[in-house]
């Protein structure tokens, strides 16, 4: 994964500009945080004011407006002989409490969710849009632990955690502010531990930060290790490298159970200690309060309310420590995320044109270097009129993927220039150009679906009729009606059910479908044999697929091509027809002796 820099504010403020469309339901949630937390403190004033003032005949000490309504009811007197009253009163309180913490929770739960879909979505988006080097940099596991662990990290403490914030601080100051004139002394003995425990949560934080960091990393790794043995378990079963892969796997997830052991105990010890320290705080109340309470300095009722009031204060300010924590674990996450929400995208750095492309193809002196390596490619020369046919030969290396790369700018040449029919590709906006070159690879891609759906990914507006037509040119439309579905046969993931040159002869007729006026196959016929090469081959003639590119390593299907390249190391060697070619000293006449023998060795009987 590349690196990007961004400040910590910066994060957040893009996180804050995402969820513009769920921003009410967070602001709903802090109101009704804060009704939640002002209910909260009443049922201890109603309690205190009935044992004081009702059952003690302590002198009543209400705002007017409530002494007043009171006094009409019958005074002191009436809610002695009605006690139900208070305990009316209580139980109506707790129930406003409960519709208010009802909204807090259906409130935070539309926020976190109106932000998980928001980040899930500007993640997506701005991976499609990724250059495809930064993919090729990229970790797909790790990509996939970010937009799910990151983003559920993100989502959690901004549904819950921010929320607490909110109801901590009006807590603590209500709290202070209903004690403080009550009792001075009392208050200060209430709030003796917080230093300590506000302490104890800051070191707290900073100990998990570090810690969710190695932990996320350690996850990632073993979500990279599952995807890769998942997307390749042919290969896995086909090297019996199953105890092999086990291992490595059961390593991983030792590394991430230590670690996550690691954090998990440093969580306990802090939930243990400052479960002691709020205990501690509540007792130490209740004892000064009974010793004040028996002196005579304050009431029953007042021992009583700042016994309540101590837990309702202690117990929010410990979760200070898990709300630090879970800060700082948001904050990892978002880091994380801020790396693909801030990556790179493919710009049009030209004029973006849509020119009519009818297939003429024309490299100048192109060379290309990749950022990490050497030279591919170098001063590379050659020109293709529209409707020829171009083949390509060169040993692994060489630079021929590279040449199709270039063409559909995956990558930018390092110099010289790539034209279509006059136009500097760089001028061609990007999905425009894609659309008019198709491109058939030496492991084609599948998807998950049918493999009608498949075939009609090249055109989604292509009839039945036109994909059964790509199928008989690729030869695989016999293959697929004998199949119990047909076209409806599901295909595995990254195309499992089927043989290798099936899923080849599958991806070209996809292509096929697409009706591009240059069509690239890049050693995509690979996988199939000679014979059903030469057969798609002669029904790609008869169709007239347009400009056509062959990359292969057989003499026999680059033999009709109209010029055919040699590659070696990154340069144009020989170029010519097979005649040509094979009347030449050289790399292709080579090649073409080494194959002609083997050929006639099998044909013969002759082990090779």
């Amino acid at each position: 994964m590349q690196q990007t820099k961004s400040t910590r504010a910066a994060r957040w403020k893009r996180l804050w500009r995402l969820i513009r469309g769920c921003r009410r339901y967070f602001f709903f949630t802090i109101l009704a945080t804060l009704l939640a937390a002002l209910t909260a403190y009443l049922s201890p004033l109603v309690v205190s004011f009935a044992v004081d003032s009702i059952v003690g005949g302590k002198a009543m000490d209400l705002p007017a407006w409530l002494q007043s309504w009171i006094d009409g009811l019958g005074g002191r007197d009436f809610l002695a002989a009605n006690l139900w009253l208070p305990a009316l009163a209580v139980l109506l309180i707790q129930g406003l409490n409960g519709v208010f913490a009802y909204a807090r929770g259906r409130c935070s739960a539309l926020g976190g969710e109106g932000l998980s879909k928001a980040l899930r979505d500007a993640l997506y988006k701005r991976l499609v849009r990724a250059p495809y080097a930064w993919h090729k940099a990229s970790s797909t596991g790790d990509l996939v632990q970010r937009c799910t662990s990151d983003v559920e990290t993100v989502r959690r403490f901004m549904q819950m955690q921010l929320m607490e914030v909110v109801r901590t601080a009006v807590m603590a100051l209500v709290a202070l502010s209903i004690m403080w004139p009550i009792h001075r002394q009392l208050t200060l003995v209430a709030c003796s531990l917080l230093p300590l425990l506000l302490i104890f949560s800051f070191f707290y934080s900073k100990g998990v930060q570090k810690l969710f960091l190695t932990v996320d990393e350690s996850e990632g790794a073993m979500t990279t290790a599952l995807q890769e043995n998942l997307t390749g378990m042919r290969v896995v079963r086909t090297f019996a490298r199953q105890s092999q892969e086990l291992e490595k796997f059961t390593g991983l997830n030792q590394d991430y159970r230590r670690k996550s052991l690691r954090l998990n105990n440093l969580m306990g010890v802090y939930w243990g200690s400052s479960d002691i320290m709020g205990y501690l705080q509540i007792t130490l109340v209740t004892l000064v309060g009974v010793y004040l309470t028996v002196r005579g300095d304050i009431s029953l009722g007042t021992m009583m309310l700042f016994s309540t009031y101590s837990s309702m204060l202690t117990f929010p300010m410990r979760q200070l420590g898990r709300i630090l924590a879970d800060l700082a674990k948001a904050d990892v996450s978002l880091k994380r995320l801020d790396e693909i929400l801030t990556a790179p995208q493919e710009e049009e750095p030209g004029k973006a044109l849509t020119p009519p492309i009818q297939g003429g193809l024309e490299f100048r002196d192109v060379s290309f270097a990749y950022p990490d390596g050497g030279e591919i490619l170098h001063h590379v020369d050659f020109s293709v009129e529209p409707g020829r046919t171009v083949g390509i030969l060169g040993s692994t290396g060489s630079g021929k993927s590279t040449l199709v790369h270039l063409l559909q700018r995956l990558y930018a040449p390092t110099g010289g220039q790539i034209l279509i029919d006059g136009v500097d590709i760089a001028d061609i906006r990007r999905d425009y150009l894609r659309r008019h070159v198709g491109i058939v690879l030496q492991e084609p891609f599948l998807f998950s679906r049918t493999i009608g759906e498949n075939i009609a990914l090249g055109d989604p507006s292509a009839g039945e009729e036109e994909r059964f037509d790509a199928a008989r040119t690729a030869c695989i439309h016999d293959v697929i009606q004998g199949f119990a579905e047909g076209y409806d046969t599901m295909v595995g993931e990254r195309g499992v059910t089927l043989s290798g040159g099936q899923k080849q002869r599958v991806a070209i007729a996809r292509m096929l479908v697409q009706k591009t006026p240059i069509c690239i196959f890049d050693d995509s016929l690979s996988a199939v044999d000679a014979e059903t090469d030469a057969a798609i081959r002669e029904a790609l003639l008869r169709r007239d697929t347009g400009t056509t590119i062959l990359i292969s390593h057989r003499i026999s299907t680059l033999r009709g091509a109209d010029t055919i390249l040699v590659l070696e190391n990154g340069s144009v060697i020989q170029r010519g027809t097979h005649q040509e070619l094979a009347a030449q000293e050289g790399l292709y006449r080579r090649i073409c002796t080494i194959q002609n023998e083997l050929d006639e060795a099998m044909e013969g009987g002759v082990a090779v």
